[in-house]
């Protein structure tokens, strides 16, 4: 791109609603996810009554959200490769699509042609003095919805942080912009049970090992062990997200990145979210590198690095290790996302630990997380075979290699007291299990 196209691209910019002209009926189209959900598009596309079927695939989107509201359907399907709050409900009431699918695969979907992608509406930063504009926050399925999508529809936003690693994209590329300026949806840290977090921190925080390399998500819990590392040394990051708290870790010098074989010396992510402060560590951090979550979650990558420690959530674990995460019974609350590709990874690391944190109990205390059997419809995220450390505020356990008599016994000791008695009794009656 030449010098002059470089210094006069604001004038070449377009007004959102015309920005999203090309799009017709029936087509397929991208939307960037998380903090870098291209709202301003959306909002015009929402304006839009002439259009019909037209299919969004996305990951989970922050802020707001237009077409998830009444009066857009029939003329939008959306469809949920992992979702979050703004489209639970839909999903549950059969009025936008979910998408069982690991994280590392969604770019295939795209750049294999098994979803054509006619179009990608995406967020990205200004372009430098060479033409070149970041995809920002969200590299994840983003990369591959730039490079396949027939149009590149774009927000340029002067807040975007401009972002390191596979994040470029040539302004010359983008069939269309408009240009904004305004802040990313911030995501405060989480609350919960401050004593139920801290003591899970506590737990999951001794199986780290100095020169670990973490990967890790964001809320309380992930928030409670981060918090509990400052006396580490050499930590590496390679994760498909994190979020504020890795960067005390980063100043007083815990998070080196030192012991890496991937990456080594850098933060590898795919995407992130959380408040400014977090925006502003990674705009133009040399130190952080975002890659496609086929890059970050490749599990053939992540085993080659040493002390590997996954941190993962759940809903629900049953006494055999059978672990639920995406879903509430029959109800979708997330997705598979990235948990089997680092659980798998973790497992094949040298001094990997695979860990799945939860709290013992749900709603106040009254239901136990540790069931005999998972609820119906609920699904199996990770699998028995792949399970190995358990992890609540009652203590931490490893499950691997061990029968389902010794499982279940295993898993009773980290229950919430209230409920050892009667998932014994449940113990007793499967004769499998002998007690």
């Amino acid at each position: 791109m030449n010098k002059l196209m470089t210094t006069d691209w604001r004038n070449r910019a377009e007004s959102a609603d015309a920005v999203v002209a090309p799009i017709k009926s029936g087509m397929n189209v991208f939307v960037h996810g998380a903090a870098a959900t291209p709202t301003t598009l959306l909002e015009a596309l929402c304006r839009r009554t002439d259009l019909d079927n037209v299919r969004l695939w996305h990951l989970h989107l922050e802020g707001h959200v237009p077409f998830a509201a009444d009066g857009c359907g029939g003329r939008f399907r959306s469809v949920s490769l992992f979702t979050g709050g703004s489209l639970r409900g839909a999903v549950d009431q059969g009025t936008a699509d979910f998408v069982p699918i690991f994280l590392s695969d969604i770019p295939s979907l795209f750049t294999s042609g098994q979803v054509r992608l006619d179009a990608a509406l995406l967020q990205f930063s200004p372009p430098d003095r060479h033409g070149q504009c970041t995809l920002g926050t969200s590299v994840d399925a983003a990369r591959a919805a730039a490079d396949s999508g027939a149009l590149v529809l774009a927000e340029i936003n002067e807040q975007m942080p401009r972002t390191h690693g596979h994040s470029s994209v040539a302004l010359s590329s983008l069939a269309a912009f408009c240009t904004t300026d305004r802040e990313l949806p911030s995501r405060q840290p989480a609350i919960g049970d401050a004593a139920v977090t801290d003591a899970i921190g506590m737990h999951v925080a001794a199986l780290v090992e100095d020169r670990a390399c973490l990967q890790l998500g964001i809320g309380a819990i992930p928030d409670a062990v981060l918090r509990r590392l400052m006396d580490r040394h050499d930590l590496g990051i390679h994760t498909e997200m994190f979020s504020d708290n890795v960067v005390p870790l980063v100043e007083a010098g815990v998070i080196t990145n030192r012991a890496k074989a991937i990456h080594p010396g850098r933060i590898v992510t795919s995407f992130i979210s959380g408040t400014q402060t977090l925006y502003d560590f990674v705009d133009d951090n040399l130190l952080v590198e975002f890659h496609p979550c086929d890059r970050t979650n490749d599990t053939l990558a992540i085993r080659k690095i040493d002390r590997m420690t996954a941190i993962n959530s759940a809903i629900q674990v049953d006494l055999t290790g059978q672990v639920c995460a995406d879903s509430i019974g029959h109800r979708i609350h997330s997705g598979i996302g990235g948990q089997m590709d680092f659980m798998r990874g973790a497992a094949m690391s040298r001094e990997g630990k695979p860990i799945i944190a939860l709290p013992s109990t749900a709603a106040g205390g009254t239901i136990s997380r540790i069931v005999p059997e998972l609820n119906s419809g609920a699904g199996v995220v990770t699998t028995r075979g792949h399970v190995h450390w358990v992890v609540t505020e009652h203590g931490a356990v490893n499950l691997h290699g061990k029968t389902l008599a010794e499982r279940g016994r295993l898993l009773v000791s980290i229950a919430h007291p209230d409920f050892r008695g009667e998932l014994v009794e449940k113990l007793k009656g499967l004769k499998r299990f002998l007690l």
